[in-house]
């Protein structure tokens, strides 16, 4: 069995008070930044802010999951939208440079999404913010070296973050059937592909599946819960 991490274990919390989830649309940076948010509201150390800065999807937003956050004592920040016009969410400035609490950015996806994070690079390219690309890759623009530079260099370009200060998570993953196998072979797949040039921080996997999931895995493991599924899912599938 793998070993299994907290996020006390992964994530820079004695250096870092802003957690930013960058990547490609539909590569789970939403579940991602939905699970450090409750994580860190469990902590208790300090007020968790949430920021759903996410304008190029209707389905999955991490807004949907307001009421779960707010029962953690989360306080979560959105700008309701008409179809696809461009919004700007209140507040990101401020929280980014109060040290006296943590800050988490659900960025939208690719460069579309990550636009709205381009003003504020200044604060982001800076000692106490931590940002992480998220690569599933079982996605068909992060299948290939290729395809993660392209949408990668495509995304640092309009938010301006420097690619020094990216880090990565892999989340391999095929939806709610993923098997452990499917895990274990995607890791393999996504550390072998872009290893030699920047190193996968962690792992995120379904809570479920980490019990069954093999020695030897080539990055620590994170387990998370799905809190973005469809309606009419299983409760297995939704992670419960």
């Amino acid at each position: 069995m793998a070993a299994q991490y907290s996020i006390r274990d992964l994530l820079p919390l004695d250096s870092s008070t802003n957690f930013v989830f960058l990547g490609e649309a539909g590569g789970g940076k939403s579940e991602i930044a939905l699970n450090v948010a409750q994580a860190l509201a469990e902590t208790g150390d300090k007020p968790v802010h949430f920021f759903d800065l996410d304008m190029t999807k209707p389905l999955f937003r991490s807004r949907d999951q307001r009421s779960m956050l707010e029962d953690l004592g989360v306080e979560v920040h959105y700008e309701e939208q008409f179809m696809d016009a461009p919004t700007l969410t209140g507040g990101v400035r401020r929280l980014l440079n109060d040290q006296g609490c943590y800050t988490v950015l659900d960025v939208g996806g690719d460069y579309i999404g990550a636009r709205s994070i381009g003003g504020y690079a200044p604060l982001l390219n800076r000692d106490g913010t931590t940002i992480y690309y998220v690569i599933n890759p079982f996605r068909p623009w992060s299948a290939t070296l290729e395809h993660i530079d392209k949408v990668l260099g495509e995304t640092l370009g309009v938010s301006h973050v420097e690619l020094a200060r990216l880090r990565l998570i892999g989340n391999p993953n095929l939806g709610p059937e993923t098997t452990t196998a499917e895990v274990a072979i995607g890791a393999q797949q996504l550390v072998d592909m872009v290893g030699p040039y920047k190193p996968v921080d962690f792992l995120t996997v379904r809570k479920e599946l980490c019990l069954g999931l093999p020695d030897g895995l080539p990055c620590p493991v994170l387990p998370i819960r799905l809190y973005l599924t469809y309606p009419w899912a299983s409760p297995e599938q939704e992670g419960i």
